[in-house]
């Protein structure tokens, strides 16, 4: 893989991207995702949303049972023309040697940032349902009201709200494995003493 300059890795005109040329993207600070071959530019995360998601992933990991892994921000290729870096996955850990995750993880966790709540909530949402993942779970990290959202695919492969809860409120996961979830937990180093 060679990095470029944004207008080198641009696709010709009248071209969707593909997961090819989002390869070829500049590590410049910015989130590069694809949707549908539309390129999705972001800033990288600020301090609390990734405060949050390590939080988060700790948390999943101290009780992940062993055949399973917890992993921050891969990339996970749906089609070849939407790829997403979700903020938190949980693979089988035989995907672990791959370059990119390429089938349905058991669960996507999105920590939601302003500038992507509406695309976490509507796009990816839909994007995920379609590619299979079993749970999806939306975490809102107002340190004064945090929030999780948790979806699950139902008998039709469309998602159903399985839980939302907020600030003290424990959400009790089933799948992939057990765990509570205490939103309130998430933003705790962020409050003040």
């Amino acid at each position: 893989m060679v990095a470029m300059s944004i207008a080198e890795a641009w696709p010709p005109a009248g071209q969707l991207f593909t997961v090819d040329e989002l390869d070829r993207m500049p590590d410049d600070g910015r989130r590069y995702e694809l949707l549908d071959g539309v390129l999705i530019v972001s800033p990288r995360p600020r301090v609390l949303h990734q405060e949050v998601a390590f939080q988060l992933a700790v948390e999943l990991r101290e009780v992940c049972p062993p055949h399973l892994r917890v992993i921050p921000e891969p990339a996970v290729m749906l089609t070849r023309i939407t790829e997403f870096d979700p903020d938190i996955v949980v693979i089988r850990r035989e995907l672990l040697r791959e370059a990119k995750v390429t089938e349905p993880p058991l669960l996507i966790v999105e920590v939601r940032s302003p500038s992507t709540a509406l695309i976490d909530l509507n796009r990816k949402k839909a994007a995920y349902e379609q590619f299979g993942v079993p749970s999806y779970w939306i975490v809102d990290p107002d340190p004064d009201q945090p929030e999780l959202t948790a979806f699950e695919l139902g008998p039709g492969g469309r998602y159903e709200e399985s839980g939302c809860v907020h600030g003290t409120t424990p959400f009790r996961a089933l799948k992939p494995f057990a765990v509570d979830i205490v939103p309130a937990r998430l933003v705790e180093a962020v409050l003040p003493p």
